[in-house]
């Protein structure tokens, strides 16, 4: 089969023309043209929205509930435990952006999705046997004091190991099986392109809907019955999903991959060429191309990569050209509004931590006999996003559409920014109910009693929970669908990476943002914000101080977006 997501040049087809039948650009996987009634739209997101349901089981069935196995069985404290989940999550999202390069420039989606699920079922294997292995060690470790040393440092080892290959593997998975969906869908096609941002909607409305029910079961195995299968269980996810991506293989639109020269490295030459030719004069540049009329008044300093006299190769050759220079603006367009959304990024950490450590503290009974595992509370945030989805796909679009004339009902940008200023709120109510939280521990003498229930229903975390899960409806359905729409085509994995890297980024803040306020709030002795004992900790004042950062970052995110040029391809959006 002549497959890689992208066909290679010595398997490309010819180009065809764009009809009703073929699809302009694309063909199937033995490398003819694709016909537009046989392959890609939704007869093939569906394989690829099911490998993604299937992959997040697996990522969130471990994620959601790290922090209860590292203060359990591998016995550390909450601000290490905390440090740790942050420190894992950012390399998770920031080694997509590694996957996304190896699959633009390299292998192609297809394959680099085959190979990361190769890794990320190695890693979930590793997993399950470092929990195991306690068990395994002490029937032959008979010695009493040397039975813990025995089974920990190994486990520890091997389990960190295990952890690390699951987020190599996710990093090559996550950007390229989005991009790989949305590939199915031809923008050149009016229905289509309307069905891609439809597709950006339900692939997270799914993708929340399927992991719901079983994260619930899943914590609830792992809490109660046995890690050893909480671990295996997404495992076998895994194995499933790899079985399902391929089994779609027949349906799926591969991107004919051309002959030019890599995108990083055109775009990195154009940044060099202008950096070189600083020193050109004005007239210089004026007749150094002709220049687009409008995305060409940002970033002036990027058409000195047009008129370089020593700029050619060959003879009437030149090295950046027009389309060139344009490829590295809308690029650079996408710096401001990737960093002023690291403040939401941070927000966004803090339900699988503190979130969860909170409602480890509270009346989690529902009836007797039964208590809701502390990490099923964020499935919360997943209900929300299950609810207010079709909402928003079904009501509001249409009556935005009426009122603005956009196919999307407002702007991709606009989108982002209510998820931002709902955050703003999470975090406020979220501190507000830790203040509840302090007050009910003192009125009930259980400060110094960290492992008694306080006697306060878990429901008061439903707003904090409910609330994120609304914002990232906005926010981060927002953001896949801007940064895959607003790069180059043949960057479109590495948009949706960058994507990610806001929320790896933001994991590594909000674990130095601890670390700080754990050294610093922690000195001669006091009890930190982030004490074991969180009835002498203080999470309401870090809440406090996320809130301030969101509404800075908030500020800031609207005097860029209000100055941000779209970056049109294909048909207009509106």
């Amino acid at each position: 089969m002549a497959i890689s997501g992208e066909v290679s040049s010595e398997l490309e087809a010819p180009l065809v023309a764009d009809t009703d039948n073929t699809v302009n650009g694309a063909v199937d996987y033995k490398g003819r043209p694709s016909i537009r009634s046989k392959s890609g739209s939704w007869r093939s997101a569906r394989f690829i929205i099911g490998v993604e349901v299937a992959e997040r089981v697996a990522f969130y069935g471990i994620e959601a509930n790290l922090i209860s196995y590292l203060t359990g069985p591998l016995k550390q404290s909450t601000a290490a435990a905390a440090e740790n989940v942050n420190i894992w999550s950012g390399a998770s999202s920031l080694l997509p952006l590694f996957g996304a390069f190896i699959a633009d420039s390299y292998l192609g989606r297809y394959r680099t999705i085959i190979l990361a699920s190769i890794i990320y079922i190695l890693g979930l294997g590793l997993l399950t046997l470092s929990a195991l292995l306690p068990s395994l060690i002490n029937s032959e470790c008979q010695v009493g004091s040397k039975l813990g040393s025995c089974s920990t440092e190994s486990q520890v080892i091997l389990f960190f190991i295990s952890l690390y290959l699951v987020a190599i593997g996710q990093g090559g998975h996550k950007p390229c099986v989005q991009a790989f969906g949305a590939d199915q869908f031809d923008e050149q096609h009016p229905k289509e392109l309307k069905d891609r941002s439809t597709f950006f909607n339900w692939w997270y409305f799914t993708m929340c809907a399927g992991c719901m029910g079983t994260l619930w079961i899943l914590n609830y195995i792992q809490d109660n019955l046995s890690w050893v299968v909480g671990f295996g269980i997404p495992c076998a996810v895994m194995i499933i999903a790899l079985l399902v991506f391929y089994l779609g293989t027949w349906t799926y639109r591969f991107n004919i991959k051309g002959h030019g020269k890599s995108p990083f490295v055109r775009i990195g030459r154009v940044f060099i060429t202008a950096a070189r030719n600083r020193q050109a004069t004005a007239i210089q540049e004026e007749t150094g191309g002709t220049l687009p009329p409008k995305s060409s008044q940002q970033f002036n300093f990027l058409n000195k990569a047009l008129i370089a006299p020593d700029c050619s190769t060959k003879e009437g050759e030149v090295t950046c050209s027009v389309v060139e220079v344009e490829e590295a603006k809308a690029v650079l367009r996408l710096v401001p509004i990737w960093a002023t959304t690291l403040p939401f990024a941070i927000v966004f950490a803090q339900s699988p931590t503190f979130f969860t450590k909170q409602g480890f503290t509270l009346d989690r009974n529902i009836f007797p006999g039964f208590d809701i595992p502390a990490a099923s509370l964020q499935t919360l945030i997943t209900l929300a996003i299950i609810v207010i989805s079709p909402i928003y796909d079904r009501i509001f679009v249409p009556i935005a559409r009426g009122i603005t004339g956009r196919p999307s009902g407002i702007t991709m940008l606009q989108r982002i920014g209510i998820g931002i200023f709902i955050s703003i709120f999470t975090v406020i109510i979220a501190a507000l109910v830790e203040m509840k939280r302090l007050q009910t521990a003192q009125e009930f003498g259980l400060v110094d009693e960290p492992d008694v229930t306080i006697p306060m229903s878990m429901w008061w975390l439903i707003p904090q929970y409910f609330l994120l899960g609304a914002a990232q409806v906005f926010t981060m359905v927002g953001l896949q669908e801007f940064f895959y729409d607003q790069v180059p085509n043949e960057l479109r994995s590495m948009g949706l990476a960058l994507y990610l890297s806001i929320f790896g980024v933001g994991s590594f803040l909000s674990s130095f943002l601890i670390s700080v306020i754990e050294e610093v709030t922690g000195r001669d002795g006091h009890e930190s914000w982030f004490a074991n004992n969180l009835n002498k900790a203080h999470l309401d004042y870090f809440y406090w101080l996320l809130a301030a950062l969101s509404v800075i970052g908030f500020s800031l995110f609207i005097c860029f977006a209000k100055s941000y040029i779209y970056n049109h391809k294909g048909i207009s959006r509106g």
